[in-house]
């Protein structure tokens, strides 16, 4: 089932649209800033800003109108040539570009209809077993970011342990949980058309991808749907459960910028990030933690402790930059902390229960590198081959203990 792809003038169409939506955005910074600067001192009562304001808003408000204009006619006139041009493949570095917009500003593009804006969609090969094994990418990425420096986990998996990789794209710009409900639901369709009868389910999440599997598992185990009955093993490979220090180190940006009434208005180029990114302060994965409340706020930590999915053998494998093993406390993979990364809090209610020996840092080894490292595939590969024996085992134990036709008590006799 190939990924659908994409007209290129479409994207053409969607850049414009999102460069008049940036102009625009630009200019309301640069006109409050304007205003900000342009009235007056504060002490005086910024006697200026009403002459400041008359004169500057009509000609932003010009700027703006042009802007539209333009932009409009610029689409309408794409509009025209894309019936033309017909679809056609889209190189890799154009679907990069577009999943790190729609990491970015993703929510944007769905709510605005861009032609940008990344459906979900799930891809796998001609062959179709009963072994199905997930893998959800990371924010700002699609599905080719589990092909890196020659390595690809799930052809490796395909191989050795006859696993079918089903490589999932999504808008991970939009709130986890929404992608984890749209996981779950793509997952529910899967098996009901899947041409042979699945016998066992894995799903393997980098980054952001953990953080959507588990939201998925939640919403699939809410809703009784099938998949979630065959699922056997969750994997999550650096994906920050209790937040990312990137988010975080973004949001104290925007409170140190919106303190000084000259510099807030810059605040507001930080506010476009997207659903998702802000998700990621915390390691938002409920619509509770965040529906209802300001996402760019300053505060405690507003989620609802979820525990791991039960009756599923759940892993985790954190990056560190240190070269070895040291007493000091280890740095993360530059994203992610380790403690983030193994489920661990000060907490407790909010500690995940990996397991000790379901946990696994790998040394010298960055955010990126954690897709790319043959120590960390030898340790996924170990823990779902002990998995999949476990399954095997107790498929076959259950299927000894049924009573053959033979054994069957004898039917009632009839009167």
């Amino acid at each position: 089932m190939p990924i659908r792809t994409r007209n290129y003038v479409d994207e053409l169409r969607g850049a414009a649209r999102l460069a008049v939506a940036a102009t625009c955005g630009v200019t309301d910074v640069v006109e409050a800033m304007h205003h900000a600067i342009g009235g007056g001192p504060e002490r005086l009562g910024r006697p200026l800003a009403g002459a400041t304001r008359l004169f500057t808003s009509p000609v932003y408000g010009t700027i703006r109108g042009v802007t539209a204009w333009v932009g409009a006619a610029v689409d309408r006139a794409l509009a025209e040539l894309a019936a033309l041009v017909g679809d056609g493949g889209s190189a890799a570095e154009r679907a990069a570009i577009v999943a790190v917009l729609n990491g970015i500003v993703g929510d944007y593009l769905a709510a605005s209809g861009n032609p940008l804006a990344i459906e979900m969609q799930v891809r796998h090969g001609a062959a179709a077993g009963g072994k199905l094994l997930v893998l959800v990418h990371g924010s700002c990425n699609d599905e080719r970011s589990w092909q890196r420096r020659g390595e690809d986990y799930g052809a490796a998996l395909a191989r050795e342990l006859g696993y079918t990789p089903i490589y999932v794209r999504y808008n991970s710009g939009l709130h986890i949980s929404d992608n984890g409900r749209a996981l779950a639901e793509r997952l529910d369709a899967l098996l009901a058309g899947w041409p042979v009868a699945v016998e066992e389910l894995a799903i393997v999440g980098h980054s952001m991808g953990g953080l959507v599997a588990r939201s998925a598992c939640h919403a699939g185990e809410a809703a009784g749907q099938a998949w979630r009955r065959v699922l056997r093993s969750l994997v999550c490979i650096g994906s920050p459960h209790h937040g990312a220090l990137l988010e975080k180190s973004g949001n104290c940006v925007d409170q140190l910028l919106g303190a000084n009434r000259y510099s807030a208005p810059l605040a507001r180029l930080g506010m476009i990030r997207s659903a998702g990114v802000t998700d990621l302060r915390f390691g938002s994965v409920l619509d509770d933690d965040w529906r209802g409340r300001d996402r760019f706020a300053r505060g405690a930590d507003p989620r609802r402790p979820l525990p791991l999915p039960a009756d599923v053998a759940c892993y985790a494998i954190a990056g560190t930059t240190a070269p070895a093993p040291r007493g000091e406390r280890l740095p993360g993979d530059g994203l992610v902390s380790i403690d983030s990364a193994l489920g661990r809090h000060r907490e407790p209610a909010r500690t995940l229960a990996f397991g000790e020996s379901r946990r696994f840092i790998a040394y010298a080894t960055g955010h990126l590198d954690l897709l790319s490292s043959a120590e960390v595939y030898a340790t996924l590969r170990d823990w779902l081959a002990r998995r999949t024996t476990t399954t095997a085992s107790t498929s076959a134990k259950a299927m000894a203990n049924q009573p053959s036709p033979a054994a069957a008590a004898p039917p009632i006799a009839q009167p």
